[in-house]
This record gives structure tokens, sequence and C-alpha cells, in this order.
């Protein structure tokens, strides 16, 4: 992803979408100045830990705060795994705000599951298990589908596109082995046997999908056109 992003020493980065911090750890760890944003104040209590303890605190500014109200210039956006909860009627100010930030010259790179248009198109309107125990509002787009609102909204076109399908079919049923390893600890938190089943079911559904190509995963470098 930084390397689609070109991020490099003194690169002027943008994270949307903070998650646990590694990304943006990685970023300072090359020279970048980082700016990353999350509406989780868990994850932002944390990642703030984590900056601390990598040594790079002082090239990341962390903000609680919504993507759509951050200003400024950016030499590098870069963004895993958060269009997919966006919701199809935000894409447009999703897309349209990354081409508003970033610098003549800048590029992004944006991971996101991805499934063929015909299936999107197929399942933009249900209303499934996904739906409704683990990724509220979320849907999942398909290359063409951010092609299409790309053209119509922004500047930018996908320049290259780096796909890692059978990689995360493998993370997968990792996360789910590690799981379950683990399930003794995770059950004195207080989560019941309905979880673990429920939990166990997602992770190898997905990995699954991913497995047969029903579903992808890609990192999508994105340039003006």
């Amino acid at each position: 992803i930084l390397d689609q992003a070109r991020v490099g020493e003194g690169t002027r980065v943008l994270e949307i979408g903070s998650g646990w911090g590694a990304l943006a750890i990685r970023a300072a760890k090359r020279g970048a100045v980082v700016t990353t944003v999350t509406i989780s104040q868990e994850q932002a209590a944390l990642a703030v830990q984590r900056f601390e303890e990598a040594g790079v605190a002082d090239r990341i500014d962390l903000r609680l705060q919504d993507y759509r109200d951050v200003e400024g210039e950016f030499d590098a956006i870069v963004s895993v795994e958060m269009i997919e909860a966006v919701g199809e009627e935000f894409w447009p100010t999703y897309f349209a705000k990354i081409d508003s930030l970033l610098a003549p010259g800048g590029a992004v790179s944006i991971q996101a599951i991805l499934m063929a248009d015909h299936r999107y198109k197929a399942t933009r309107n249900s209303y499934g298990w996904i739906q409704k125990y683990i990724f509220p509002g979320g849907l999942i787009p398909s290359p063409e589908a951010i092609n299409r609102t790309l053209a119509e909204h922004t500047t930018l076109r996908v320049s290259e596109t780096r796909s890692l399908g059978p990689d995360y079919a493998r993370t997968l049923r990792l996360w789910r082995e590690r799981f379950n390893a683990s399930w003794d600890r995770i059950a004195a938190q207080g989560f019941d046997e309905t979880f673990r089943r429920m939990w166990e079911f997602y992770l190898a559904y997905c990995e699954a999908g991913f497995g047969v190509g029903y579903l992808d995963v890609a990192q999508l470098q994105m340039t003006r056109r």
C-alpha cells in the first residue's frame, strides 16, 4: 500500500481509517508525516499507545474525526478496507473527498474487498447474514462500480491493481485457528457460545469465498487522469 502511494521521506500522508495503527507506524518509519483519522475511540487509544512504543509519535497526528471533515493537501492518501463500510450512497462523497485532498502528482492506495459486478448488482439491495450480524450497512463493491464512481465524481482513475484473494483465504484460516485456540481466554472476557459459533462461521464463510474466487481483495492505486 505504501509503495503504491509512493510514500517515502517527507511524504505528507493521510490515512482514512486508522485501524489499530500498524500502517501509520510503517509510514512514519519511512520518514513520512502522517495524519490518520478514525471515529473509534477504542482504536484511537490503542493506536496512540502503539505510536509511542514504536517511537514515531512525533511523526503521526491521530485525529478522532470524520474523514469528510478533513482539510488540507496530502501527497499520499491510503485507506484499508474502509470503502466496504462507507455505504454505496456515500461512495461519491468518499472518492470526491479523496480527490479534493490529493496534492498534484500525488497517489492513492485503497485496499478493498471486491466481488464480480453481476454479483454486486444482485446483492446490493439484499440483507444477508453478514449485514445483520457482522457489518451493518456494509456493501462490497465491484471493480466496475469503483471505476464508474471515479469517472462520474472525480478526476481519479485506477492505475494499478494488486490482487491478494488467495492470500486472504489463508489469512482467514489462520485467524479462525487462532480464534479457536484462544477461546478459553476469549470466553473469560464474557463472550458466550453463540458468539463463538457466529464468529467461527463468519471466518470460515469468508475463507471459502476468497478460496473459490467468489470474493477478492485488492490494493488499488489511483492517480489523476
